[in-house]
């Protein structure tokens, strides 16, 4: 039996971390399907290892602090449950591990927790902090050393400020209207996703509203175990986000896994019916677009490329989507996909991982950018900006030669003859 787990605002989530644990046979499966265990070797440094020092804590067995290194190395990229022959739901064990953690008190104040709920969800705020970041990098070696992994991360520039339009219609046979999801650090690094998806759907019918303050969806809180920030961030967006649309699209895997959640999240919420029509209405953008009967005309590329595409865990692992975004590139006459030698492998972003854990992320994603360039590919396409990033950040360090793209950046590119 599972003990501490009787405060009415956790009980569902104490549900599911019992099921999670109890399904798990500890088989072994999962062990060379995480990057930590890769890394370490450690049996405490993988999924069944925590599973176990969990459910130590949960019964009171072990003190939270005796656990807490191990289960703060998790990467949250549940590429065990992918792997795992007993369904165990990973993903909601560790995230409501997390918020209980914190709600009893056992889970102490970190630099993640003010990037995942006081700056990254805030445009301005983290607008503001990159600034401050690439002011204060020449010196980096008066900063304290937990903070230097982050200045590593802050972009040399940022795109100009881009507003999106609350209204795009149709382009030709109007088909219905999505909602799109605007995001808050994507719309900041790289708002020309956003911009290629609203053209994107646009061209394939869909009028395209974006509306107004919908703010963060609350998928970095959530993930880093604050379950009331996450629950505040999902309530705003439940209600800005109108209802009479065919769908809310999504540009970013993190997203989009953690809208998913929402009937876990908002347990006991006044708003949890409303989130959870929003989860039900809620997709990716190249689910949806690879479930159209048809897409606007994309002309032969005028010479051979090929691109590696690299799935992002909040995509492939999380929400299972492999097949689609892959579809959607190869529906484009003269681009050849290349296929990554350890595509399941996490490339060490996980939100703000490679800030808390910086040697463990920067060996995955030095790992990952090493794969990407032996396939031979001039440019590697991902569905998370996170991903994109971190990925950026590492091939940098080997190569100028290999453009970093979201998969409806290249969609749109090729639309428009401007991908070569």
């Amino acid at each position: 039996m599972l003990h501490n787990i009787d405060t009415e605002n956790i009980e569902a989530r104490g549900e599911a971390m019992a099921k999670a644990v109890t399904a798990c046979v500890h088989c072994g499966f999962c062990l060379p399907a995480c990057p930590t265990y890769q890394e370490l070797g450690s049996e405490m440094d993988s999924p069944r290892g925590r599973i176990l020092l969990m459910k130590s804590v949960l019964e009171g067995e072990l003190q939270p602090d005796q656990a807490a290194e191990h289960i703060d190395r998790c990467l949250g990229c549940v590429a065990c449950v992918t792997h795992c022959p007993s369904g165990v739901e990973y993903g909601d064990l560790i995230s409501s591990y997390r918020d209980h953690m914190r709600q009893t008190g056992n889970r102490p104040w970190s630099l993640r927790d003010w990037l995942a709920g006081q700056t990254l969800p805030y445009r301005t705020r983290f607008r503001l902090a990159v600034t401050v970041g690439r002011l204060t990098r020449p010196l980096q070696r008066l900063v304290p050393k937990s903070l230097r992994p982050m200045l590593e991360l802050v972009p040399d520039s940022l795109p100009e400020r881009e507003e999106l339009p609350e209204y795009t219609p149709a382009v030709g046979r109007r088909r219905g209207q999505v909602a799109l999801l605007a995001g808050c650090a994507q719309q900041v690094i790289a708002p020309d996703i956003n911009a290629s998806a609203i053209r994107v759907l646009s061209r394939c019918g869909y009028d395209v509203v974006v509306p107004q303050g919908q703010g963060c969806c609350g998928a970095l809180s959530w993930h880093t175990g604050n379950g009331p920030a996450a629950q505040r961030f999902a309530s705003r967006l439940a209600k800005t986000i109108p209802s009479d649309i065919d769908c809310f699209v999504t540009t970013a895997a993190g997203c989009g896994s953690a809208i998913a959640e929402y009937s876990l999240l908002m347990e006991g919420h006044a708003d949890k019916d409303a989130a959870a029509r929003l989860a039900a209405k809620t997709k990716d953008i190249s689910v949806f677009l690879a479930e159209l009967d048809e897409l606007p005309e994309i002309p032969a590329l005028r010479r051979p490329l090929k691109f590696a595409y690299q799935d992002a865990c909040h995509l492939a692992h999380a929400q299972g989507v492999r097949r689609p975004p892959r579809a959607l590139l190869e529906a484009i006459p003269g681009l050849q996909i290349a296929e990554l030698r350890d595509r399941d492998t996490c490339c060490g972003s996980a939100g703000t991982y490679n800030i808390e854990q910086p040697e463990i992320a920067k060996n995955l994603g030095r790992r990952k950018a090493e794969d990407i360039v032996a396939t031979g590919a001039s440019a590697v396409v991902t569905g998370n900006i996170g991903c994109l990033v971190q990925i950026e950040k590492h091939l940098n360090s080997l190569t100028d030669r290999v453009a970093v793209l979201h998969t409806v950046q290249v969609l749109d590119r090729a639309i428009r003859e401007i991908l070569n």
